[in-house]
This record gives structure tokens, sequence and C-alpha cells, in this order.
């Protein structure tokens, strides 16, 4: 059994939200330059540049006995580059909310953190499930969420936002796409019928003027009924224990008031398994 990390560098803001929240924070020496919670946590620690080009030798130089990176938000050349210097590198890849949840375990039990990481990840699952079943009830609502402007850009079923959506009580409007990022038209998010719009303040940084771009369309649901929403983009991508606050916030915004639906019509996830971005494997 390896000797538990001691001195951990992460390249992803929701795992350093996480370690902190599993009682691990103070083993942290270095993080990305976007990772922002705990705000008092993260201010001390040394910043290693971005998820795509962190300083590799300053990693080595914090001597960091485990770096924790993502498959699809870290680059494998850098994953590979670390391991061959002998850090260990472990790699994450939660696709669903119930992924996201069980990483809080499977991260205490790496780091022996075990009994605060249980209980963090008891209760998200908790909550996890008894959204799901309010959820069960009701027809799902359509819901368009970009992440990009310029060309507009959204997510397909093979993403941890669309069920992040699904278990929320959405339907991703695109989430039978091809691609897992597709560009995509506003006339598109019109002809899709779309009753809820949420646009997220990451990884692009939407803003109250750019709900105007939907002004156009007064006859879309979402406009019509006046649900196009500004939302925190952690909301909808972060994983551990940011999950609690996304399954308190954003089941009212996309399902609030959608009539009841019989229960056998009532939707799953949809989601299929997913190959790595990266082709990295934990």
């Amino acid at each position: 059994m390896p000797v538990p990390a001691r001195r951990i560098v992460s390249l992803i803001p929701s795992i350093t939200e996480t370690l902190f929240a599993i009682g691990a924070g103070d083993r942290v020496v270095g993080c990305t330059i976007y990772c922002t919670e705990p705000p008092e946590g993260v201010a001390t620690k040394t910043r290693i540049g971005g998820e795509k080009n962190p300083k590799l030798e300053l990693i080595r130089e914090l001597g960091a006995d485990l770096v924790i990176a993502n498959v699809e938000e870290n680059v494998r050349e850098h994953v590979e580059t670390l391991r061959a210097w002998g850090i260990r590198v472990h790699v994450t890849y939660p696709r669903t909310v119930a992924e996201g949840i069980r990483l809080v375990g499977e991260l205490g039990e790496l780091l022996e953190a075990g009994s605060a990481a249980r209980e963090l990840e008891a209760a998200l699952r908790a909550r996890h499930d008894e959204v799901r079943a309010a959820a069960a009830g009701r027809r799902p609502r359509r819901v368009f969420c970009p992440i990009w402007r310029k060309p507009y850009m959204t997510i397909n079923a093979d993403t941890y936002i669309h069920d992040m959506l699904a278990v929320s009580g959405g339907l991703n409007v695109f989430g039978a796409a091809a691609k897992r990022y597709p560009e995509i038209t506003l006339d598109e998010v019109a002809a899709a019928n779309a009753e809820v719009i949420l646009l997220p303040d990451e990884p692009y940084r939407f803003r109250h003027v750019h709900q105007a771009d939907f002004a156009p369309y007064p006859e879309l649901p979402a406009v019509r009924d006046g649900r196009v929403h500004l939302v925190d983009g952690k909301l909808l991508s972060w994983y551990g224990p940011r999950i609690a606050e996304a399954l308190r916030l954003l089941p009212p915004l996309i399902s609030e008031g959608a009539p009841t639906a019989p229960s056998e019509t009532s939707p799953g996830s949809g989601i299929a398994p997913a190959k790595p971005a990266l082709g990295m494997e934990p």
C-alpha cells in the first residue's frame, strides 16, 4: 500500500474544493490559478499555472508526491511527464452526478481521510436521491445550456453537465448531438423549443447583455415565459461538495411549475458510457 500523500498538487478547481471539504486541505501545496474555493484555503497555496499549461518544473520543485488530474481538463503528455519523473498522478473522470459524488469517497480512501469523506458522500447521495425522486413525477423541461458564444456551443448526452440537467429535471435539447460539444445556431435553439435557457458564467462568461441574443425569438417558450436564467457555472460542472448547492438551486430553475407526468414516462439520465477524451486512465 502506498503511503498517503502529504504534498498534493490539484489541477482541477472542484477537486481542490473537495480536498478542503474532506479535511485534506493542509496537504495541498499547489493548485491552478483557477482554483478559487475555498477562498481562505487557496489564498496561501502556490499557483502552478492553468489546467492546460501547468508549470511542471514548479510541481516537481514543490516536492509533490501526488498530483490529481482529470481526463478532459488536463493534458495527457503532462501526466506522462510527471509520471516519468516518479510523481504519482491520480486521474479522475466523473461523467455523471452519481460518479461525482462517489469520487468524494474515493478521494477519502486514497488520502486516508475516510471519515469526513464518507459523511460528505452520504449527505450528497441522500440529496441526489431526493432530487431524482422529486423529478420522477414531472415531465422534464426542455433545457438549452450553452457553454460558449461566437459560435454558440453546447453539450450532448456524454457530459457531466447533461446529467446534472437530467437529475435536476431537465431534458437537454441537444443531448442527441453527435459531438460532445456541438456548435449550434440560435435558430436551432428555437426549433428545439427550449423551455428553459441557462446561461452559465463559465467557461464562457455569460452576462445580462447576452440575454438579448434571444430577443428575436419571442415565441420561444423560454423567452415567452421569462425563463432565461443567468447561473453560476460551478453548479453545472463542478463535482464534489458543490453538488449540494447545485441540487438545491438548479431544480427550482428548471422544474418549477412543470406539469406532472405519468410515472411510466419518468426519464432516466440517458447517459451512455464514454471513452476518455485524452486516452488517460486513472
